[in-house]
């Protein structure tokens, strides 16, 4: 179901706690947590805190440890300022306005405390507290004042209906708790990131990261470390960081194996640069995941490998 219908219908308690769960599923699947390994558990009764009135732990299936929880959020309602509150004696609320004022009829209590004050001197403050949030009857009214019953005659007070003008009221906000294990997420995506496959008849192991986590978006390699390939190399490198694009230069060793170099670090594209390049302006464009080339000038490279880091675009859509 939907989140507006699981608030509408009683399965999430609010708004905000179906917004975290909205907003984690989101960044879960975002950073590469597969969605058939992903599921949210609500707390029973008796697992919640005294104080909570709703939670939620995001579940992530591990190949090893079973379901693990790795994301909690929970509705601590209005405990935590309430708490704040109460300790250091300074109101924790926000005034909320009315759209429109109430005329609100209250029942005011007003001590005589030329009598009342002479009588309990140092008691009077807390006995014209206790009276004004009493009940009181035609013989009078009963407070407490620590733990001593006290009766007021009816003549020490005098009782006001009024009309009070009301523009809005204090309002102690609840807290929400989404509380993220990183160490867990980060595993997590290690985990199902892992893979191995088959390429040139050998076994390659590639981490398969999302684009948007990897450490390293793109590598560029130079075919050869001469006659400027790899001048041209470090030159889109470095545009590829003004871009904001994680880029990582490359001339070690033959040009396969630093594909298969990327593959286990999880980068998830590659440009060569070779001698058809000084020829055309044009570079070789690599996927990690389905090892396909595609050719692709200089200009375009920025724009394309931005494009297809964020998503917005797919690399086989390139091939089209």
């Amino acid at each position: 179901m939907s989140m507006r219908e699981a608030v509408d219908t009683g399965v999430i308690a609010n708004e905000y706690v179906a917004y975290y769960v909205a907003l984690t599923h989101d960044l879960l699947v975002r950073i590469g947590i597969k969605p058939e390994r992903l599921r949210f558990r609500q707390h029973l009764p008796d697992e919640r805190a005294h104080y909570a009135t709703d939670c939620w732990d995001a579940e992530v299936l591990s190949g090893r440890f079973g379901w693990v929880e790795t994301v909690g959020i929970a509705d601590r309602t209005d405990y935590d300022l309430t708490a704040h509150g109460d300790a250091s004696g300074t109101p924790m609320t926000v005034f909320i306005q009315y759209d429109e004022p109430k005329n609100v009829p209250r029942r005011r209590i007003i001590p005589d405390m030329s009598v009342l004050g002479k009588q309990y001197r140092t008691k009077a403050k807390a006995v014209f507290s206790a009276l004004e949030a009493a009940t009181p009857s035609p013989s009078g009214a009963d407070i407490e004042v620590d733990g001593e019953m006290i009766h007021i005659p009816p003549d020490l007070f005098e009782v006001r209906d009024e009309i009070m003008v009301v523009r809005g009221e204090d309002i102690v906000p609840h807290v929400i708790e989404p509380s993220y294990g990183i160490d867990r997420m980060c595993y997590a995506v290690l985990e199902q990131a892992y893979d191995e496959d088959t390429a040139d008849g050998e076994t390659r192991v590639v981490m398969r990261l999302s684009p948007q986590i990897a450490p390293v978006q793109v590598a560029v390699f130079p075919l050869m470390t001469r006659d400027d390939l790899d001048t041209i190399a470090g030159e889109i490198t470095r545009t590829f960081h003004k871009s904001g694009i994680l880029a990582e230069y490359d001339d070690s060793g033959a040009i396969g194996r630093r594909y298969r170099r990327q593959d286990e670090i999880g980068t998830p594209f590659a440009i060569t640069v070779d001698y058809d390049t000084k020829e055309d302006q044009t570079v070789t464009l690599r996927d990690r995941d389905t090892m396909k080339q595609i050719r692709i000038p200089i200009t375009k490279l920025p724009e394309t490998v931005g494009a297809l880091v964020e998503g917005s675009i797919t690399f086989t859509s390139l091939l089209l």
